[in-house]
C-alpha cells in the first residue's frame, strides 16, 4: 500500500444502539448485528412457545386416553368375569385396538406441530437472518484473541469472568454487569474452531473445559448440543498428541473406550501411543507446556498486547513537560467563543485528544446515517481490497451530502486544522463499528477510538503508548513527515474490544497541495 496521506484526522464517537431489520452478513464483524440478532431469537422463541403449547395440548390428550384405558384395566377387566361378557365392553375394547391406539400412535397432530415449528424456523432462515457458519468460528475466533491479547483465565471465561492471573491468583480484569457461564457444548465448539485450524495452543484449553464440564453435567446430552462428552475427549486426545503430551493422550483415549469401546479408530490410537510411549518414554524433564502459534505482528506482539492490557498509559508530563493541556482555538474566529479542549499526548509522534468534539446526539445521527450502508471492512491486497482477519469490523461511507451533520463536521475539522476536508482533499467520512473480539493489527495509515466498556485502546507500537476510549473525543496525527517520508512512530492499532460497543468515525486528509497548513502542530520538528 502506498502512503499518500500526510495528515489524518480521526473522529470518534460512542454510540448507543437501537434495533432495527436488517439482513446478516458476516454478523460477527460488527456489534451492531449481533444485538439485533436478539430480534431475530426472539421470533424463534415465539416459535417454540406456539409448538410447545400445541404438544402440551396434544400431550394431556395422550394423558386422559391413558388415564381412561388404565381405569378400565384396574375395575373392568380386572372384575368378575361376566364384564367380559357385555358386549359393549367387547366391542369398546376391540375398538380401542383396532382404531384408537392406530390413531394415537400414528397421529398426524404430531408432525403438524413439528413441521409448522420448522417452517416458522425456516421462514426466518430464507430472509438471511440466521448467523452462518463463519459467524460461530468468527466469535469463537473472537473469543480466542481476546484470551490471547489480555491474558484472560479461559477458566474464568467459562464462569463469565475476565480474569488475569497475577502474582499466582485470578484477579478480575473488568466484571461486567450481566454475564453468562458457558457450557460444555460452548467450550467444545470453540476448541473445535482451534482445532480444524490447527492451532492446538487453544484447542487444549477449551477442550479440557468442555470436558470437565461434560463430565459433571446433570441429565446428560442435551438436545440442543453439537458436541458430546465422546467428541470432546476425541478431540482432546489428538491435540494433546499434537502438543507431544502423549501419556495423556492415552489416558482419555482410554476414557473414550469405556464410553466407546468398539470403536477401530481409537482403539488404533491407543495402540500407537502405547507404542511410542515404549519407544520413547517421557522425560520428566521435557518442556511440555503450550506455546502460542505464529501471527503476522510477531515482531511487535508483546509490545502490542502490553499496551492494550493497560488500556491506555497515561501521558507522561513529568518526563516531558512540552505535553500539555489548553482550550484551543487555532486563531479561527469560529472557535474564539468556544474553543475546543485540547490533550497533548505524544510529541514524537504528535498525537492530540481534542473532547467533547462531537455531541451525544450528532453521534447518534451519523450512526443512524451509516447503519444501512455497513459492510465488511477492507484492507489493501495488492492493488485490489480484501477483508482479512487482522481487521474485524464493518464500515460504511458517508457523504456530505448526506446530512448537514457530515457538513458541520467537516468544517469543526478546517477550524481546527486549517486543512480542506472536502474532495480531492480529504476522503469521505468513514463511520466503523467493530465486532466480537473487533481489532486492527498493527498498521499504518489509519485512526481508531470510541468509548466502551473495556478494551478497545489505540496503541502506538513504536513510539510505546496508548489512548484509552474517550466517548465523544477526536484524536490527531501526522502519518508524514514534512519531507513526504513516512513516521514509522505512527505504527499502530486497535486493540480487540473486551466489553462494549466500539464505533468510530474516521477522516482521511490528504495533505498534499495544502502543505503550508501545518498550523496545529507546535513540534518543531515537523
Amino acid at each position: 500500500m502506498q502512503y499518500y496521506f500526510k495528515s489524518i484526522y480521526s473522529v470518534c464517537v460512542i454510540i448507543n444502539m437501537i434495533l432495527i431489520p436488517f439482513s446478516f452478513g458476516e454478523m460477527y464483524t460488527s456489534l451492531l448485528n449481533v444485538k439485533q440478532a436478539s430480534i431475530v431469537e426472539r421470533q424463534l422463541i415465539d416459535h417454540l412457545e406456539t409448538y410447545i403449547e400445541h404438544e402440551s395440548e396434544r400431550l394431556e390428550d395422550i394423558k386422559r386416553f391413558y388415564a381412561k384405558v388404565s381405569e378400565l384395566h384396574s375395575e373392568v377387566y380386572n372384575g368378575p368375569s361376566a364384564a367380559m361378557a357385555n358386549p359393549l365392553v367387547a366391542f369398546t375394547l376391540i375398538k380401542r385396538l383396532q382404531s384408537e391406539w392406530i390413531n394415537l400412535i400414528y397421529s398426524d397432530e404430531a408432525q403438524e406441530n413439528t413441521q409448522a415449528f420448522r417452517s416458522g424456523y425456516e421462514e426466518v432462515e430464507e430472509e438471511g437472518s440466521l448467523p452462518k457458519l463463519e459467524d460461530l468460528q468468527g466469535a469463537a475466533n473472537g473469543l480466542m484473541r481476546l484470551q490471547d491479547v489480555y491474558a484472560l483465565q479461559v477458566g474464568g471465561l467459562v464462569r463469565g469472568h475476565f480474569q488475569r492471573i497475577t502474582n499466582g491468583n485470578p484477579i478480575d480484569i473488568y466484571s461486567p454487569t450481566i454475564s453468562v457461564p458457558l457450557s460444555g457444548d460452548d467450550c467444545f465448539l470453540v476448541g473445535k474452531v482451534a482445532y480444524e485450524l490447527e492451532d492446538y495452543y487453544h484447542s487444549v484449553q477449551w477442550l479440557e473445559e468442555s470436558v470437565r464440564l461434560f463430565r459433571g453435567a446433570e441429565g446428560g446430552w442435551s438436545p440442543e448440543n453439537e458436541g458430546t462428552l465422546e467428541d470432546a475427549l476425541d478431540h482432546l486426545a489428538f491435540s494433546h498428541f499434537k502438543t507431544g503430551n502423549i501419556s495423556y493422550a492415552l489416558s482419555l483415549s482410554q476414557e473414550l473406550l469405556n464410553h466407546d469401546p468398539m470403536n477401530r479408530r481409537v482403539l488404533k490410537n491407543v495402540e500407537k501411543y502405547e507404542r511410542l510411549l515404549v519407544d520413547n518414554p517421557p522425560l520428566l524433564s521435557a518442556d511440555t507446556g503450550l506455546k502460542r502459534p505464529n501471527t503476522t505482528y510477531l515482531r511487535t506482539r508483546n509490545t502490542y498486547e502490553r499496551l492494550c492490557r493497560t488500556q491506555g498509559t497515561p501521558p507522561m508530563r513529568y518526563e516531558n513537560p512540552r505535553l500539555f493541556c489548553d482550550y484551543f482555538n487555532n486563531d479561527s474566529p469560529g472557535l474564539l467563543l468556544q474553543p475546543i479542549r485540547r490533550e497533548v499526548l505524544s510529541m514524537q509522534p504528535y498525537v492530540v485528544l481534542y473532547h467533547s468534539f462531537i455531541t451525544g446526539s450528532e453521534a447518534e445521527r451519523i450512526k443512524d446515517l451509516a447503519q444501512t450502508g455497513l459492510r465488511r471492512s477492507v484492507v489493501a491486497s495488492g492493488e485490489e481490497q480484501a477483508t482479512a482477519e487482522y481487521r474485524i469490523s464493518k464500515s460504511a461511507w458517508l457523504k456530505d451530502t448526506a446530512h448537514p451533520i457530515i457538513g458541520r463536521l467537516d468544517q469543526r475539522i478546517t477550524l481546527l486544522t486549517s486543512l480542506n476536508v472536502q474532495p480531492p482533499y480529504a476522503e469521505y467520512l468513514q463511520v466503523v463499528n467493530y465486532g466480537i473480539g473487533g481489532h486492527y493489527e498493527p498498521h499504518f495509515d489509519h485512526a481508531t477510538l470510541s468509548s466502551v466498556d473495556a478494551g478497545g485502546s489505540t496503541a502506538f507500537i513504536h513510539a510505546n503508548f496508548s489512548v484509552p476510549v474517550v466517548e465523544n473525543a477526536a484524536l490527531f496525527w501526522w502519518n508524514l513527515h514534512r519531507n513526504g517520508q513516512g513516521d514509522g512512530d505512527t505504527l499502530h492499532a486497535g486493540c480487540p474490544v473486551l466489553v462494549g460497543d466500539k464505533w468510530v468515525a474516521n477522516k482521511w486528509i490528504h495533505e498534499y497541495g495544502q502543505e503550508f497548513q501545518r498550523r496545529c502542530s507546535p513540534n518543531p520538528e515537523e
